[in-house]
C-alpha cells in the first residue's frame, strides 16, 4: 500500500486529476476500477472520482508499485541546464517573463531543452522555490502563450493557486494585452475597432478570416491605433479584445496591412534581407483588470507591466 498526503499544491482538484499526474503509470481505466472496487481510498474510507481534494486528506492506493516508478520527464535537466530568462517582474506567486522571438513556450514534436516553459522550471528549482521531488501533482506552469516567432510578455504561476486564479481570469478576460507591430503600409484609419470571425485550421495551422459571419467561425475584435509611419509601412499598437489563434496577423493581412516579415499570411521574401526575420508583433504591455476583487492575486488589480521598447527588435525602423 502507498499513501499520498494531499499538499497545499495539490488541494481543489478531483480525485482523478490528481491520481492521473501523481501516479503516471496508472492507466486511467485501471484507475476508475480500483476507485470503484475501494482499491484506492480518501481518508481510509470509499470515494467518487469527482471528489474534491482538500489539503491534509490522505489517499490510499492499494496497487502495485510499479505504476509508481515511472521517472520525471524533465527532472534531470532541471539542474543540468543554465536558466537563461528575462524577467520583468516576479513575486511569491507569479512571474512576468520577456519571451524572446524563436523561443519555443513548449517542447514541439521534437524534444529540446530550449523551452520558456523548461527554463523557468530549472530558474525555480535551482533556486529553491520548486521542488519536483516533492510535488506530486503540480509543476510551475505558463498561464498563456506566444507563437515562436512573436516575443513578448509570458505570465508564469508558482504554485497551484496562482495559476487556478490566474487561468481564470484570462478566461474571463481580466486582462488587457497590448501589442506592437510593423505592418505594410499605412492604414487609412489612424485609429480603428476591428471585427470579424476567424475559423482555425488546425491541420495547416492557419486561419481563415470572414467579414461575414459563418459555421464554424469565432468573433474576433482587435483594436488598433497608428502610431507612426515610414515610407512604405507603419508602426501600430494593438489591443487584443479577444485573443484568437494568429488574431492580429490574420486579421492585420485581411485588411491589406500584412505585417512585415511574416511568411504566413505575408509575402517575406524580401525583408528577410531588411533583417525582418520573424513577424514584426511583441506583446509588450500587459495590464491586470480585477475590478478590486480579492483572492490570492488581487493585489495585481490596476497593476500595468510593460517590456522597454528597446527590447522590441524592430522599432529601430521607426527612430
Amino acid at each position: 500500500m502507498r499513501v499520498l498526503k494531499v499538499g497545499r499544491n495539490d488541494a481543489g482538484q478531483r480525485l482523478d486529476k490528481f491520481l492521473s499526474k501523481a501516479v503516471k503509470g496508472l492507466p486511467m481505466s485501471l484507475m476508475y476500477k480500483y476507485i470503484r472496487t475501494k482499491k484506492i481510498k480518501v481518508n481510509r474510507a470509499r470515494t467518487q472520482q469527482s471528489y474534491m481534494l482538500a489539503e491534509g486528506d490522505e489517499i490510499q492506493l492499494f496497487i502495485r508499485d510499479e505504476f509508481f516508478d515511472i521517472p520525471a520527464k524533465d527532472g534531470g535537466a532541471l539542474w543540468r541546464i543554465q536558466p537563461k530568462l528575462d524577467i520583468v517582474y516576479e513575486d511569491e506567486n507569479i512571474m512576468l517573463l520577456n519571451k524572446r522571438p524563436g523561443v519555443l513556450v513548449h517542447e514541439d514534436t521534437a524534444a529540446t531543452e530550449n523551452t520558456l516553459v523548461l527554463h523557468m522550471k530549472a530558474y525555480l528549482a535551482q533556486k529553491g522555490e520548486y521542488d519536483p521531488e516533492n510535488e506530486q501533482s503540480f509543476a510551475p506552469a505558463l498561464c498563456n502563450r506566444i507563437d515562436r516567432n512573436t516575443g513578448g510578455i509570458v505570465i508564469a504561476a508558482k504554485n497551484a493557486e496562482a495559476l487556478r486564479e490566474m487561468n481564470e481570469k484570462i478566461r474571463e478576460d481580466r486582462l488587457r494585452k497590448f501589442y506592437l507591430c510593423a505592418v505594410h503600409g499605412v492604414p487609412k484609419r489612424k485609429q480603428a475597432t476591428l471585427e470579424a470571425w476567424l475559423c482555425k485550421n488546425s491541420a495547416e495551422n492557419m486561419v481563415e478570416i470572414s467579414d461575414k459571419k459563418r459555421d464554424g467561425f469565432k468573433n474576433i475584435i482587435t483594436k488598433y491605433k497608428v502610431l507612426r509611419e515610414r515610407e512604405d509601412m507603419s508602426l501600430l499598437e494593438v489591443e487584443l479584445v479577444t485573443g484568437r489563434t494568429h488574431q492580429i496577423r490574420a486579421h492585420m493581412a485581411h485588411i491589406g496591412h500584412p505585417l512585415m516579415g511574416d511568411g504566413k499570411y505575408g509575402i517575406n521574401r524580401r525583408e528577410r534581407e531588411r533583417g525582418y526575420k520573424f513577424q514584426a508583433l511583441y506583446a509588450y504591455r500587459l495590464k491586470f483588470d480585477f475590478s478590486g476583487e480579492g483572492g490570492l492575486l488581487g493585489y495585481l488589480d490596476g497593476k500595468s507591466f510593460e517590456i522597454p521598447r528597446e527590447q522590441v527588435w524592430f522599432l529601430k525602423d521607426f527612430e
